[in-house]
C-alpha cells in the first residue's frame, strides 16, 4: 500500500464480529459425574483395573503410528522438495507479473464462454478499456481497503468491459499485494470465515473508461460482485457489475447468490452475477496461467 497517507483509509483495524461468551452455568456435568461409585469388577476404588487386550490394542496403535509416520516423512522426502521449489518460484512470479505480463494475457480483448450465463447460456464480452496500472490509494470503499491493508499493495491493475448488447457493464481488477504465501492464506481464511466476500459494504469499486459504455458506471450503480483471494500468487482478484444506463436503487447481490437457481433479484434475472463470476473466474486463470508458465515481457 502507498506510505502516504490517505484520508479516504480509517486507521482503527477491520473489526472482527466478537463470539458470545458463554455463560458460567452453560455447561452442567452430566449425570454419571457424580460421586463414584464402587467399580463394576469388585476392585478397590482408585486401584487400576486391568482390561483383556488393552495392552496388545495400545501396541497394534503405537506400529500402525509409527508406519503412518514414517509414510508420511517418507512422502515428503519423495515429493516436497520439488513440490515446495514449483510453488515457490511461481509465487515469486506473480509479485512481478503486473509488469512482465502483456496486458492482453490478463485482460483479452474479448472473452467468450459457451455456458457462463443463466441457465447455461453463451456470453460474450468485450474489453473497453485498460487503466494503467497504479497504487491502491482511493481504489476501494474505506471497510475493503482495511481488510485488505494487512496484505498490502503492490500495484493495482483493472479493466472494463460490456456485454454483446452493451446494457451490462462490469469491471474486472487484479490487486497484486505485498506479501508472502503465509499472509495470503491468512487473507483468504479471514475472507472465507467471516464471508467477507458476500457484504454489500465491502463491494469493490468499478472503473468508468470515459467515451465508453462503463462511463456512467459509478459506486451508485453497482449491483453484483465477485471476490477471489489466490493463495497460489500474490493475487486478490475481483469483479464488479452494473447496468449501462446509470440507473441506481438495485439492491447489490453477492454473485454467488445472484447465480443460484431460482434466484429472483434484478442481478440474478440480468445476469449480472453470472458476468462477474465469469470474467472473475477468467482473469484468475490468466494470472495462474502466468506465474506457472514464464511469460515474455510486454505491456
Amino acid at each position: 500500500m502507498s506510505t502516504e497517507a490517505d484520508p479516504m483509509l480509517p486507521s482503527a483495524p477491520f473489526a472482527r464480529t466478537p463470539l458470545p461468551a458463554m455463560a458460567p452455568d452453560a455447561w452442567q456435568a452430566p449425570p454419571w459425574r457424580g460421586a463414584p461409585g464402587p467399580p463394576p469388577d469388585g476392585t478397590e476404588p482408585g486401584a487400576p483395573r486391568r482390561r483383556p487386550g488393552r495392552g496388545a490394542a495400545a501396541a497394534a496403535c503405537a506400529v500402525l503410528g509409527l508406519g503412518l509416520i514414517g509414510g508420511a516423512v517418507a512422502g515428503t522426502w519423495l515429493t516436497a522438495p520439488g513440490e515446495r521449489g514449483a510453488a515457490e518460484t511461481a509465487y515469486a512470479r506473480g509479485a512481478d507479473l503486473w509488469r512482465t505480463v502483456p496486458v492482453d494475457t490478463l485482460f483479452p480483448r474479448t472473452v467468450h464462454n459457451a455456458t457462463a450465463g443463466p441457465g447455461g447460456a453463451a456470453r460474450h464480452w468485450t474489453r473497453i478499456g485498460v487503466a494503467a496500472d497504479a497504487d491502491c490509494k482511493g481504489a476501494f470503499d474505506p471497510l475493503l481497503a482495511r481488510a485488505l491493508a494487512p496484505a498490502g499493495c503492490k500495484r493495482l491493475l483493472r479493466a472494463a468491459y460490456t456485454d454483446a448488447t452493451s446494457t451490462r457493464v462490469t469491471t474486472v481488477g487484479l490487486l497484486v499485494t505485498d506479501t508472502d504465501a503465509t499472509g495470503m492464506r491468512a487473507l483468504r481464511k479471514r475472507f472465507t470465515g467471516e464471508r467477507l466476500g458476500e457484504r454489500p459494504d465491502l463491494m469493490p469499486r468499478p472503473y468508468a473508461p470515459k467515451g465508453t459504455a462503463a462511463e456512467r458506471f459509478g459506486d451508485a450503480q453497482r449491483a453484483s460482485w465477485h471476490i477471489s483471494v489466490l493463495t497460489d500468487a500474490p493475487a486478490v482478484v475481483y469483479a464488479v457489475t452494473g447496468f449501462a444506463d446509470a440507473r441506481t436503487g438495485t439492491p447489490p447481490q453477492p454473485a454467488e447468490r445472484a447465480v443460484r437457481p431460482g434466484a429472483t433479484s434484478a442481478p440474478a434475472q440480468a445476469g449480472l452475477g453470472h458476468d462477474a463470476n465469469a470474467l472473475a473466474d477468467r482473469l484468475e486463470q490468466g494470472v495462474r496461467q502466468a506465474v506457472t508458465r514464464p511469460q515474455e515481457t510486454t505491456r
